[in-house]
């Protein structure tokens, strides 16, 4: 009985044995049958290393301002008695807008003028008793300082009644209104809004670095949310005198014209401003960088070859890349014109592995 589990036993470890070594042994050859073939080449997309015209561009953020712009509020206390405007109207300068109560005002100043008179008769009659020694000079210069004093009294109710006239300073656009008929003014209460532009100031700034390629008329393109199709053009109209010590930024102010009224103040939106000279660079698509923490990456095509057949390999390579525009990007060093580079497939390759370049569909 022994021997019969014997055989058994020794029979299933020989059967066992067989197959596993088989398998062992089919696996081998194709471990050997793969080496012998070599990494099968991975299918990428190439572009060439091309010098390219480029002119350095200065991007930044602006906010638009009104040439002339001012909240016009109450001078004087009292009830408004006139509003002669509507919100949203354009205005000339000199527009009467709103009135505020200036009866009072009106009252004495019938009255100042009536004192203006009789003091100025007084000053005729006391010069026809001076030249006749009638009336001392003491009593001449009296009557002079109360004519005077009585036409600076009437010119100071002038005065006041005009500051109870709330006029447009100048022309433009008003905003909303504010206030309502009847409704009683402290002074410094804000009454509407009054801006002009039909030009606008653009202020934005500039890093420090980029001093040397702004001067004044210097052309300047605008984009704005409200119309990402239309770049409004603009000439550089003052740049400030210091650099802010904490930003070690520059502020430049551009004037956009804005006749047809597309633009408020108040609005942002990016500015370009075009360098002075045209340089050229090596640049590549910007799809062909790989960007990582130690460094950005181009995978290069070389012709190398191996068990005397000519392969193309890509090759990993370290960049130093610079500004970006339209689809390619400057590179710095790392490059040379007319390599060629990998610019889609890089995911599937490391350094070293050979590639078969399809250029039928490029990213």
């Amino acid at each position: 009985m022994k021997k019969r589990m014997l055989v058994v036993v020794f029979s299933l470890i020989v059967f066992f044995g067989l197959v596993f070594g088989w398998k062992a042994f089919m696996n081998y050859k194709a471990h050997e049958f793969m080496a012998s073939r070599g990494i099968p080449p991975v299918s990428v997309s190439t572009a060439s290393v091309e010098p390219t015209p480029w002119r350095r561009e200065i991007h930044s953020v602006a906010t638009l301002l009104a040439t002339q712009g001012v909240t016009l509020a109450a001078q004087l206390p009292g009830a408004v008695t006139a509003i002669d405007f509507h919100s949203g109207q354009a205005v000339p300068a000199g527009r009467l807008l709103v009135q505020v109560d200036d009866r009072p005002q009106l009252a004495q100043l019938a009255y100042d003028i009536a004192q203006a008179r009789l003091a100025w008769s007084n000053l005729r009659r006391t010069r026809i008793l001076y030249k006749g020694k009638a009336a001392s000079r003491a009593q001449l210069d009296t009557a002079i300082a109360g004519y005077n004093s009585a036409r600076a009294r009437v010119a100071g109710d002038r005065a006041t009644i005009n500051q109870l006239a709330l006029r447009a300073p100048f022309s433009g656009v008003l905003g909303i209104r504010q206030v309502n008929l009847g409704q009683y003014l402290a002074p410094g209460t804000p009454i509407v809004d009054l801006q002009s532009y039909a030009n606008l100031y653009a202020n934005f700034s500039v890093p420090q670095q980029d001093f040397a390629h702004i001067h004044l008329h210097q052309k300047v393109d605008l984009r704005v949310d409200s119309y990402p199709h239309h770049a409004f053009a603009g000439v550089i109209h003052a740049v400030d005198a210091t650099v802010d010590p904490q930003t070690r930024n520059l502020l430049v102010q551009a004037e956009i014209p804005n006749q047809q009224g597309l633009l408020r103040p108040g609005m942002f939106g990016d500015t370009r401003i075009m360098g002075k000279k045209t340089t050229t660079v090596l640049t590549v698509p910007a799809v062909a960088l790989t960007y990582n923490t130690y460094g950005d990456t181009v995978y290069v095509v070389r012709h190398v070859t191996e068990n005397g057949k000519a392969l193309l390999v890509a090759k990993q390579v370290l960049v130093r890349v610079g500004s970006e525009r339209h689809g390619r990007v400057v590179i710095k060093s790392g490059l040379k014109a007319g390599w060629t580079i990998v610019t889609a497939g890089q995911v599937k390759l490391h350094n070293g592995m050979p590639v078969a370049i399809n250029n039928g569909a490029q990213p």
